[in-house]
C-alpha cells in the first residue's frame, strides 16, 4: 500500500496490528490515539461487537515529519482476532508494509498465540510475502498481569528469529509508543531498501535546523501531546491512576449474529485540513473526491449504511474515472484496484438491505481506490 508523491516529499505507509482476540490491539491503538497531538492524527474509525472485539477493522492515520526530508504518513489498522473472521484479517492484511504482532503475555492465551502467529504467516504467504522478509516486531502486551509468562519463554515459542519485541501495558500506554517507533524504523528501512523511500535532497545548500537528539524517536516526539518525548510520555502513562478517556461515545453494539450498530467516531479537532476534521476516507481523498468521501462517513456515523454503500460507489466511479475512458474493469485494471473488491462493492450498492460491516467494506474499497490514484499521479495537477 506505500505510495511516495515525489513533489510534495510524502510516504504513505501501511501497518497492521495482528494478534489473537483480546490481545490488546484496539486498546494499543485507543492510546496512540490520545497521546499524538491532534493535529497530527485524523479520526479513529473503529467498529466493535457488544464484548469489544473488532468486528471488522479499527482505521488511525498518523502523520509523522521529516524522515529524511520527507513527510511520512502512517495508516494504522488492526484486524479482528477471531477465527471465523479470517476471511476480513485477508482483507485488512493486503498492502501492509509492517505488522504488529500483538501477544498476550497470560499463559492460558498461547496456544491463541501460536495460532495467529500461524495464522499471519500463512495469510502472508497467500500474498507470496514470507515472514522472515516482512517488516515485523513483536508486542508482549499485558505485562502488567501478575500470571504474565517471563518474555524468554515468550520469545522461545513466538519470536526465535528474534526480531525487535517491546513489552507493554496498553491501557495505561507503557510501551506502546516504543512499539509505534520499533516498526515505524522497520518500515522505513525496508522502503529504503526498496528504493520506494526517496534519498534526501542533496541540492539543499542549507539545510532546515533538526531538533536535538535527530532519528525517528525524536521526529515522533514532536507530534506527542506537549511535546513530550516517547520515553517521558511512556512511563507518565503507566504510573498514571486515572481511567483513560474514552475514545468515542459508546454506543451498544449487539452480539454477533444479531443485527449490528456502528460506534460512532468523535469528530476530530481541525488541523489537518484547514477547518474541516478529516476521516478515515477523507483523509485519503482528492479534492475532486473530498465531498463525496465526507458524504460516506456521515452517512456510516449515522448509520445509515445503505447510502454510505451509494455514496462509496459513486465515488469509486468518480475516482476510477480519473484513470481514463473505458469500461469500470478496466480502470481499475489500470489502476490495480482488486477487481472482486469491485465487483464486491457493487454487488452490495444493489442489495435492498445493508450491515455495517457491508459499508466498512465498502468504505475500505474507497480509501483502496483514494490510495492508488495517488500512487498514479492522479488526477494531475493543474499546468499554467
Amino acid at each position: 500500500m506505500s505510495s511516495v508523491n515525489l513533489v510534495a516529499r510524502e510516504v504513505a505507509a501501511k501497518i497492521v496490528f495482528y494478534g489473537p482476540g483480546l490481545s490488546g490491539k484496539t486498546s494499543t491503538l485507543r492510546k496512540i490515539y490520545e497521546t499524538v497531538r491532534p493535529a497530527h492524527r485524523g479520526e479513529m474509525m473503529s467498529i466493535a461487537t457488544e464484548g469489544d472485539r473488532t468486528l471488522f477493522f479499527d482505521f488511525l492515520p498518523v502523520k509523522v515529519e521529516r524522515v529524511n526530508d520527507c513527510t511520512v504518513r502512517l495508516a494504522l489498522y488492526t484486524v479482528p482476532g477471531q477465527v471465523f473472521y479470517n476471511a476480513t484479517r485477508k482483507l485488512v492484511l493486503q498492502g501492509a508494509d509492517g505488522v504488529v504482532f500483538v501477544a498476550d503475555s497470560q499463559p492460558e492465551m498461547m496456544d491463541a498465540n501460536r495460532e495467529s502467529m500461524a495464522n499471519l504467516q500463512e495469510n502472508l504467504l497467500e500474498q507470496g510475502i514470507r515472514l522472515e522478509r516482512f517488516p515485523l516486531v513483536v508486542q508482549w502486551n499485558k505485562r502488567d498481569l501478575p500470571s504474565a509468562l517471563p518474555v524468554p519463554e515468550l520469545r522461545e515459542a513466538l519470536n526465535p528469529r528474534l526480531v525487535p519485541d517491546f513489552e507493554t501495558e496498553a491501557i495505561s500506554g507503557k510501551g506502546v509508543l516504543d512499539v509505534l517507533k520499533g516498526i515505524t524504523r522497520l518500515v522505513i528501512q525496508d522502503l529504503r531498501a526498496k528504493r520506494i523511500v526517496p534519498p534526501p535532497r542533496s541540492a539543499n545548500p542549507v539545510p532546515a535546523p533538526r531538533p536535538a537528539g535527530r532519528g525517528l524517536e525524536a521526529e515522533l516526539s514532536q507530534h506527542l501531546v506537549g511535546r513530550t518525548s516517547v520515553a517521558s510520555t511512556a512511563s507518565s502513562t503507566a504510573t498514571s491512576v486515572a481511567a483513560p478517556r474514552p475514545l468515542m461515545p459508546s454506543r451498544s453494539m449487539p452480539a454477533v449474529g444479531a443485527s449490528p450498530q456502528v460506534v460512532v467516531p468523535p469528530t476530530a479537532p481541525p488541523g489537518l485540513t484547514g477547518q474541516r476534521p478529516l476521516g478515515a476516507a477523507s483523509a485519503l481523498a482528492p479534492s475532486e473526491l473530498f465531498d463525496h468521501a465526507r458524504a460516506a462517513e456521515g452517512a456510516f456515523a449515522t448509520g445509515d449504511y445503505g447510502t454510505c454503500i451509494q455514496a462509496c460507489l459513486d465515488a469509486a466511479r468518480r475516482g476510477l474515472a480519473l484513470a481514463g475512458e473505458g469500461p469500470l474493469g478496466a480502470q481499475a485494471y489500470l489502476l490495480h484496484v482488486d477487481g472482486g473488491d469491485l465487483l464486491k462493492l457493487q454487488t452490495l450498492g444493489a442489495r435492498g438491505s445493508h450491515r455495517v460491516d457491508d459499508a466498512a467494506f465498502a468504505l475500505y474499497v474507497l480509501m483502496q481506490i483514494f490510495t492508488r490514484l495517488h500512487t498514479a499521479g492522479l488526477p494531475a495537477p493543474a499546468t499554467e
